[in-house]
């Protein structure tokens, strides 16, 4: 089975264990990237994206530390970008590295990714994801005086600012994206969901404060290039039902009306598994000829083998 063009979505586990260091996270993706490349070698065509949750709070909290007016901290929207670039840049330099030590002879390149969001999403009304350091009542109040940012109580730890999770439209950088995978290049792409922009009246596009669920921003880029596979990699080898409990069981092969009715009796826990069933539900229904895979990095080489893992195939 060659030549499948295939978007890999990257966990937070793939980059970040527990030391946030540069060094570390570089060692992880170096690791990660061994892996990698036994799609690379079995001639698949590969498009990586990966996320930016500890990432970018680690940046915002050094920003928010270093705040002063010769030295003003970024917004959400800037701290995307930067992350992606450096993200981008560890994957970049590992995936080279792994191909050189099977001599295999590949570019590959980050894009610097904007996802255009509607301005009138829901989402905005109804900021739900948590950032940042956590706050006294007091603090959060001020901050919201000062700044007009959402705060929420976060489970009885402070407060923390939140953000809309709006979902994504479109890759601004799509066309590129799809030059690259053309001229056989290996592509890192929607960093952490991407950089949110909005377009105004006037045609004009400017980053918004918010964040895009990495899933279904890999989703949303999978189906533009036309994937024939979309593997979304986890800390598990497979997606369960009754996870945890005497009868858990893991799911092999699974359509997507199964899936609706294990979300219906609330099997996923949102905010970790449920993102990756609803983008795998969402590619395979809008994409009929693709599949969708959930699994681990450890498990790639078993998939390639002989299709391990969760797969999620549309109705027959």
């Amino acid at each position: 089975m060659s030549h499948r063009k295939i978007v890999v979505a990257l966990g937070g586990n793939a980059i970040l264990s527990t030391d946030p260091s540069a060094q570390a996270q570089e060692a992880a993706l170096a690791e990660t990237a061994r892996h990698l490349v036994k799609l690379i070698q079995n001639g698949d065509e590969l498009i990586i994206t990966h996320g930016n949750g500890p990432q970018v709070g680690n940046l915002l909290l050094q920003n928010l530390a270093a705040n002063s007016e010769k030295n003003p901290a970024f917004p959400l929207d800037s701290l995307v970008a930067m992350t992606e670039g450096s993200i981008g840049f560890w994957l970049q330099n590992a995936l080279e590295n792994a191909l050189q030590d099977i001599h295999l002879d590949k570019t590959v390149v980050s894009v610097v990714t904007q996802v255009v969001v509607d301005k009138n999403d829901p989402a905005f009304l109804n900021p739900s994801k948590p950032i940042g350091p956590f706050y006294s009542e007091e603090e959060a109040k001020a901050e919201s005086e000062k700044t007009g940012a959402n705060f929420k109580e976060d489970a009885g730890r402070g407060w923390r600012k939140v953000v809309a999770s709006p979902k994504p439209v479109y890759i601004k950088e799509i066309d590129s994206i799809r030059t690259l995978l053309d001229k056989g290049q290996i592509v890192i792409a929607a960093g952490g969901g991407g950089i949110p922009i909005t377009k105004n009246e006037n045609g004009y596009f400017s980053g918004v404060e918010a964040v895009i669920d990495k899933d279904f921003a890999s989703q949303c880029l999978a189906e533009l290039v036309e994937a024939d596979l979309f593997i979304i990699l986890t800390g598990v080898d497979y997606a369960y039902i009754n996870y945890n409990k005497p009868n858990q069981e893991k799911l092999e092969r699974v359509t997507v009306s199964q899936l609706q009715k294990y979300i219906q009796e609330g099997q996923f826990a949102p905010g970790s598994m449920l993102p990756k069933i609803q983008a795998a539900i969402d590619f395979v229904t809008n994409r009929p000829a693709g599949k969708a895979v959930i699994t681990s990095l450890i498990n790639l080489g078993a998939l390639i083998e002989s299709e391990s893992g969760t797969i999620i195939v549309k109705d027959e």
